[in-house]
């Protein structure tokens, strides 16, 4: 079987934005142990409610950007042909 010109372009971007989507277990894991976090200092000072959730929030939105930024590299090796 000999793979060559245009199917081996596309089979390399459907690896490639395979390989993009792994971006998102790194994000999923961040925003659980600080959700997990944030949730245990509420329960030890819950007059710190609203600095504790506002922190929390804040770093969430700073870490989902890498999951986003890879499923962005997917869309766009799936569905931009180069050569096409």
């Amino acid at each position: 079987m000999n793979i060559s010109g245009q199917d081996l372009i596309y089979a390399c971007s459907a690896i490639g934005a395979g390989i993009a989507l792994i971006a998102g277990v790194g994000p999923g894991i961040g925003q659980g142990y600080a959700a997990g976090k944030g949730a245990e200092a509420v329960g030890r000072n819950p007059g710190a409610k609203g600095d504790v959730m506002t922190t929390m929030l804040l770093g969430q939105a700073v870490a989902e950007t890498t999951g986003l930024y890879g499923l962005l590299v997917a869309i766009i090796l799936m569905f931009v042909h180069p050569f096409g």
